[in-house]
């Protein structure tokens, strides 16, 4: 409903390798930790990106999508809906390609101004469950 398959399909194979995940910490029981690995293991590289910038797997964290000083691809967003909307902004003012809201994230203005904007977009999916529907 929140983005098409080949959406889907075009993010994950397409899009660029370079995912900065909000809301990733060292936190293991976190979902955001198990889709991490999953990313990394279909070859992406996993930014973390939550307040506290911690390192994470050996990659550096930053506190905020502004701060990261390289270009992201794809933004994955693991925070409530209520601030999402915020989080698809800085995606945006970042230049990245794309913005992929997590399983229950939902907010219907940004994913039209994030489209609006040009960015590929799905909500209320999870890469994880995704990429292995792809093979």
């Amino acid at each position: 409903m929140y983005g098409d398959q080949e959406t889907v399909r075009r993010i994950l194979e397409e899009t660029g390798p370079v995912w900065a995940v909000v809301g990733l910490s060292n936190n293991r029981a976190r979902a955001a930790h198990g889709v991490a690995e999953v990313l990394r293991a279909a070859g992406k590289r996993v930014v973390p990106v939550h307040p506290k910038a911690e390192e994470v797997a050996g990659e550096r964290g930053f506190a905020s999508l502004a701060e990261v000083p390289f270009p992201v691809d794809v933004v994955d967003v693991f925070v409530n809906s209520a601030q999402a909307g915020e989080v698809a902004d800085q995606a945006v003012a970042i230049g990245a390609k794309a913005v992929w809201f997590q399983l229950g994230v939902v907010d219907e203005d940004a994913f039209r101004r994030t489209t609006e904007a040009g960015l590929a977009m799905v909500m209320d999916r999870c890469p994880a469950i995704e990429l292995p529907r792809l093979r």
